[in-house]
């Protein structure tokens, strides 16, 4: 089937903040709307109207809520199929499952196209409501297999269709730049991903390259604490904390770097990890979640255990300082990331649009 003049309600989050299924969600946008479709979005975090309502906890979500159920409701009206980006927890219970129930009651074709690393203890929690729910859904899509086991292993059936690289935009450097041992890290500051550790591993990376420094570019809760941490660790001097960062300067910070640092202590499928591949950038990564599905080890990848800077900070001074290596591994990991072009999600996609119109949710994603 043709994406033409295909009406599409696509729901999910924009930037800012500029976080993964933000991310994803715009660029799917952008994409499918290239391609013909008529794609309208509704945000699921808006800002606040009046805007004062975001500082008062408890009631904030009625506000964002209430305009965002109108405007899906609308939308679903003018749809021939909806497409909701969904996340574990509340991000769940208040906007994916409403956008499933309203499209089922409004005879209109759901997919949903789930992502985040912490799918495994949701589930174990709500798996009874969310399998209700994914009883109204003609398609459950994924960005990994790690995800797929998950789910199915809770009784849904899930098909993966993996996240977009925009190799237009995460690209190599024109030129061949000077080696040297600057490492990003392009995580949000918050505890599941590790950047504490991170610290503490460039720190004994610094003990053996005293020229090394790190850019850590994101933004989060913990920003203050690593602050501090840096300074504990000798560090602050060779710690850039850029905060967050849109595409194109995300982009031209990969091109500046010698390595990139997942540090992960939970993960499904971190774009910062496929778009230091695209940029032929070496990654250093926690082996956690999904990311040994989509990189292997001392292949196009080093991987590490969580919570060990020793082991970290080992493979980081590996990498830096064996030129070989360096470019074995930029070489494979830019070969291994063409799987994730459009040109090759976009028949994937395709194809559950097409499976979504024909079956008319014949075959649902779950059973209760």
């Amino acid at each position: 089937m043709a994406f033409t003049q295909l009406r599409i309600a696509l729901v999910g989050p924009l930037p800012p903040p500029a976080g993964g299924m933000a991310n994803q969600t715009r660029q799917l946008a952008e994409l499918l709307s290239a391609e013909g479709a008529r794609v309208e979005l509704i945000q699921t975090n808006a800002p606040y109207r009046p805007s004062w309502i975001g500082a008062m906890r408890g009631i904030r979500a009625l506000f964002r809520l209430l305009p965002y159920l109108v405007a899906l409701w609308r939308a679903l009206g003018r749809a021939d199929v909806a497409h909701v980006m969904a996340n574990s927890g509340w991000s769940w219970h208040l906007f994916a499952a409403p956008a499933v129930w309203l499209a089922w009651f409004r005879s209109v074709p759901v997919v949903v196209n789930y992502r985040g690393g912490e799918a495994e203890p949701f589930l174990e929690d709500a798996a009874v409501l969310v399998k209700h729910t994914m009883a109204r859904v003609g398609v459950l899509a994924v960005p990994s297999g790690f995800l797929k086991q998950i789910f199915e292993r809770f009784g849904m059936r899930a098909r993966v269709v993996p996240n977009i690289i925009d190799r237009a935009r995460f690209r190599p450097a024109d030129e061949l730049k000077t080696p040297g041992h600057h490492v990003v890290i392009a995580r949000n500051l918050e505890p599941i991903y590790g950047i504490d550790v991170a610290l503490r591993a460039f720190a004994q990376v610094r003990s053996q390259l005293p020229d090394a420094r790190l850019s850590v570019a994101g933004s989060g809760p913990q920003a203050e604490a690593l602050a501090v941490l840096a300074r504990e660790l000798g560090i602050e001097n060779a710690v850039s904390f850029t905060g967050r960062l849109d595409r194109d300067a995300m982009a031209a910070l990969y091109r500046h770097a010698d390595l990139t640092v997942n540090p992960s202590r939970v993960d499904n499928m971190p774009n910062s990890v496929l778009e230091s591949l695209a940029c032929r950038i070496p990654v250093v990564s926690t082996r956690v979640g999904g990311v040994p599905f989509i990189v292997e080890d001392g292949v196009t990848a080093l991987l590490v255990p969580p919570d060990d800077p020793s082991a970290m900070a080992a493979a980081m001074v590996r990498v830096l300082t064996d030129a070989e290596m360096h470019r074995a591994l930029a070489s494979a990991g830019d070969q291994a990331v063409s799987a994730y072009e459009w040109g090759r999600v976009r028949d994937q996609w395709r194809a559950v649009y097409r499976d979504l119109l024909s079956d008319d949710m014949a075959r649902p994603v779950a059973r209760t």
